[in-house]
This record gives C-alpha cells, sequence and structure tokens, in this order.
C-alpha cells in the first residue's frame, strides 16, 4: 500500500530555513560583536600606549629642560669666572707697570720740572706739573721717547702761573706706558757630536 504524506513539509522545510536563517543572523551579530570588540580593544591599547608614551616624553622633556637650564646657569659662571679669571691676569700682568712707571719718572724728569698730578688710564698716562722753562718740558718729552717703558709724549697745554712768587710754567702732557721690547738672543750653534 502505498503512503501518501500530509503534512505541511513546504512549512516545515520553510520553518527550518527560518530557524537556520536566525541562528546564521545570531552567529553573525555575535562574531561581528566580537570582531568589532577586539579592534576597539586593540585601538584602545595603542592609545593608552600612545598616552603612556606621551607621557614619558613630556617627563623627559622636563627633565631635558632642568638640565638646560643648569646648563646655562653652568655656562653663564664658567663665563663670569673666566671674566674674573682674566681681570686678574690682567692685574697680574701690568702689577709692576706702576712700579716702573714711577721708576722711570724718577730717572727722566729733569731738574726744574715737578710733577703735580700723574693719572694713569690702562697704558695712557697723564701727567700734570710745572716747568721752570719750556726748555726743560721740550727735555722731559726727549727723555719719555727714549725710554724703554714710556713712549709717544703729546703736550697738551702750558700755559705760566705764579706759584710760591715765582712765575713757573703749568703743563699737561700725556704719553704711553710700553713694555720693553726684548730681543732674542739667536740660538747657540749646537756643538758637533764627537765621532768615535
Amino acid at each position: 500500500m502505498m503512503r501518501i504524506n500530509l503534512l505541511p513539509h513546504r512549512a516545515e522545510k520553510r520553518r527550518a530555513k527560518q530557524i537556520q536563517f536566525i541562528a546564521l543572523g545570531v552567529i553573525s551579530v555575535v562574531l561581528a560583536g566580537i570582531l568589532v570588540g577586539s579592534v576597539q580593544v586593540a585601538i584602545d591599547a595603542k592609545i593608552a600606549y600612545q598616552e603612556r608614551r606621551n607621557a614619558y616624553l613630556k617627563q623627559e622633556t622636563t627633565v631635558l629642560d632642568k638640565q638646560i637650564e643648569e646648563i646655562k646657569k653652568l655656562r653663564e659662571q664658567t663665563q663670569a669666572l673666566l671674566a674674573r679669571k682674566n681681570v686678574v691676569e690682567g692685574l697680574q700682568s701690568t702689577r709692576s707697570d706702576t712700579v716702573h712707571l714711577l721708576d722711570q719718572m724718577l730717572r727722566i724728569l729733569p731738574d726744574g720740572v715737578y710733577i703735580k698730578t700723574l693719572k694713569q688710564s690702562g697704558d695712557k698716562i697723564n701727567m700734570v706739573g710745572y716747568a721752570q722753562s719750556n726748555s726743560r718740558i721740550s727735555t722731559l718729552m726727549r727723555a719719555v721717547e727714549d725710554s724703554p717703558w714710556l713712549e709717544a709724549p703729546s703736550l697738551v697745554e702750558i700755559h705760566a702761573v705764579t706759584t710760591a712768587g715765582s712765575r713757573v710754567g703749568e703743563f699737561s702732557l700725556n704719553f704711553a706706558l710700553t713694555k720693553p721690547k726684548i730681543v732674542a738672543a739667536p740660538p747657540s750653534p749646537k756643538p758637533a757630536a764627537a765621532k768615535g
């Protein structure tokens, strides 16, 4: 005998396909959610890593800025110390200049010439004094020119004044203090090596 299926098989197939479609849709949504979530987690991790790096760089930049400021201060202190050192070296090198100046003044000052003031500004000297005659001032200028420590005499002014009941010439003279040039001795010949 023959069997006929009168059940609605098409409706069951349709329902099975709908269930399969819903299951695939749910699985697709879940997979898409997992994919989006993992991508979001990865992006958040990279952002957090970059923010940590940025914070580290800011911290290191602050440290470097402090070090740069310290280096600037050290350079300024070094420059100040070098300036002081140069001043001290300059004073040391010119320490004996005043002694030589006074010594030369004692040696070259002719009779009848008296010093009123003697001012030094660097290597420039200004002398104000009294002379009994103009020829004594000329003698003084020649002596300044011939001195190894003095040079370039220049008479600024001369005028007659009365001091201590006598007429004398008050003069102002400028000249420069110099260091004598030391002539280097020629090198002595080396003795010939003895041949043996």
